[in-house]
């Protein structure tokens, strides 16, 4: 190991671990004023919201909650949900986002692996934790979440009604210093084989991953998303990966804060309305939705700035939100990395280019943020060349990422082979730094022996004006290993069938984009795509559907 000089601190220094409690001090002191909003029940200021954190952690103390126990919430996106973030991990203990979507089994499943000891209910969800209670191994108590009037349910072991609790607790709580390598929170990864995994992050490594968003999202002037006169509404779920650690950059910056909980695309609208909202992220997915939505026909959504992750951003949604006035930028994260790794950043030689190739590249992964080493890794171990051709395995290395998997040391010695975290992504980097995920690496199609990439031939089919959402999988071929197998939405009173796809990606073909095996020589017409819980969609649930498809000569299919 290097020999470097470390000096001792004197002997009254003090060390200031990097904990939660230290972002959530910050807020108050920018804009004590700013309100914290839930749909339209409830708006509170900061000084409210700090004092509220202290009530709970009151709460949770009295209900025997201590330094090292898991406690588990079961909410959607609300003001109760960010106090959590907060009151939970600040005492000691370890938060546990139950991702809701999950089935009733996979929940079971997580609680029991997480050892929940304390859960927080969503009066939406009592029937559902009423179905696994009974199984639960190391749940003591519960903790009722509702809207309404109601101030009781048929929960086991029931301390209160949230609400309540709160109004009679102290408002004042000496949140204590500790070690900042404590684990703050967990949640589990949505796998498509297997029960899900378990992934856990540090105060530390929370600390260190909101400050470099909030240095990114701030301070990158092409792509300038969130400052302190921003109005943030984050439309992806609290459960998945902390609404991608935004709430703590807000909080931490005294940023108001609307939470829509159910999400239910009109009422967004009319959130994005009433409170001005000017900051949000989501999958492509649910903007699809927001743009659908009949509050939303005929709106100028000017102003409105919106990240992209968890599945790839086409030029055609971003042209679509564009012409209503929505700015998109693409980011790049997953479950394991706390999420961000990388978020779009035009260069000085990209904007003396052309608009198209400015939009090529926002729609991109984007450019390692701060603290972040990326590379492509070929199967061997070996790191390839960032060229902008070769193509491997996106692999990374920063301060914030899982350092494995909860109680399952063999799968989490697999996602750090040779040093690295391994993503799945079939990507390349290029000398502006880019990241470019061109699949992933269960998704890449193999036919006639060369890679087609998913992704792109999404991107390209999204581009003919009838398509208003594409899936792309291969599918077994006896001649080519794989063909690729298209499904398709169509917008209203629109229509395409296979030979219409084949010519409008031959001029893709002649331009050199891709080649002539990558046409699919069999779409499928349906109205909905399925989607995983957090609203990517499901690669494997595709293929299955169409194997049974072809099975029974189902009438929607269409081939060349």
């Amino acid at each position: 190991m290097l020999q470097t000089r470390v000096i001792p601190p004197a002997d009254n220094a003090h060390e200031a671990p990097l904990l939660i409690k230290r972002l959530l001090l910050s807020g108050i002191r920018y804009e004590k004023t700013r309100e914290i909003v839930y749909r339209d029940q409830m708006r509170y200021s900061y000084a409210t919201f700090n004092e509220r954190v202290a009530r709970l952690a009151n709460v949770l103390s009295a209900a025997g909650v201590k330094a090292g126990d898991t406690v588990a919430v079961m909410d959607w996106d609300s003001h109760r949900y960010l106090e959590c973030m907060f009151a939970i991990p600040m005492i000691g203990a370890v938060l546990h986002t139950i991702n809701i979507r999950l089935s009733a089994e996979q929940i079971l499943y997580t609680m029991n692996h997480a050892e929940d000891k304390l859960v927080l209910v969503n009066s939406e969800f009592v029937p559902l934790y009423q179905s696994v209670a009974s199984q639960l191994t190391t749940v003591e108590k519960t903790l009722l979440l509702t809207d309404g009037a109601e101030k009781s349910a048929e929960l086991p072991n029931l301390v209160g009604e949230y609400e309540s609790l709160l109004a009679g607790a102290s408002a004042q709580y000496d949140f204590p210093d500790f070690d900042e390598n404590s684990v703050a929170t967990t949640f589990y990864t949505t796998g498509t084989t297997g029960n899900p995994k378990g992934v856990y992050f540090t105060h530390r490594q929370l600390v260190l991953h909101t400050l470099a968003e909030a240095s990114v999202l701030g301070s990158l002037d092409s792509v300038r998303l969130l400052g302190t006169n921003d109005v943030y509404m984050p439309i992806t779920p609290m459960f998945h990966v902390h609404a991608w650690g935004i709430p703590y950059v807000a909080t931490m910056l005294g940023i108001k804060q609307v939470y829509p909980g159910r999400y239910d695309p009109e009422l967004l609208v009319q959130l994005w309305q009433k409170e001005k909202v000017t900051f949000s992220h989501c999958v492509p997915t649910i903007l699809q939705m927001v743009l659908n939505a009949k509050a939303g026909q005929g709106l100028d959504f000017a102003g409105w700035k919106i990240i992209i992750g968890g599945s790839a951003l086409n030029r055609a949604l971003y042209e679509a939100a564009k012409a209503r006035g929505i700015q998109l930028t693409a980011a790049y994260g997953m479950s394991e990395t706390c999420p961000l790794i990388s978020c779009a950043h035009i260069n000085d030689e990209l904007l003396a280019g052309s608009e198209d190739e400015r939009t090529t590249y926002r729609i991109k992964a984007g450019v390692p943020v701060p603290l972040v080493e990326a590379a492509i890794m070929g199967a061997d171990g070996r790191l390839l060349p960032a060229d902008g051709e070769t193509q491997g395995e996106l692999v990374l290395r920063a301060p914030w990422l899982t350092q494995g998997y909860f109680r399952e040391p063999e799968k989490g010695a697999e996602l750090w082979e040779h040093g690295w975290l391994h993503t799945g992504d079939v990507a390349t980097l290029d000398d502006f730094g880019f990241i470019d995920i061109r699949d992933r690496i269960k998704d890449v199609i193999k036919t006639g022996g060369e890679w087609l990439s998913s992704l792109e031939l999404e991107d390209l089919i999204s581009r003919h004006p009838a398509v208003r959402e594409v899936a792309v999988v291969g599918i077994p071929d006896p001649q080519w290993g794989e063909r690729p197998f298209a499904l398709l939405v169509l917008r209203e009173g629109q229509s395409l069938d296979a030979r219409g796809l084949k010519e409008h990606l031959k001029p893709f073909v002649e331009q050199g984009h891709i080649n002539k095996w990558a046409i699919p020589s069999q779409i499928a017409l349906v109205t909905d795509i399925p989607k995983t819980s957090v609203g990517k969609l499901d690669k494997k649930r595709i293929r299955l559907d169409i194997a049974q498809w072809q099975a029974s000569g189902s009438a929607f299919l269409s081939a060349l």
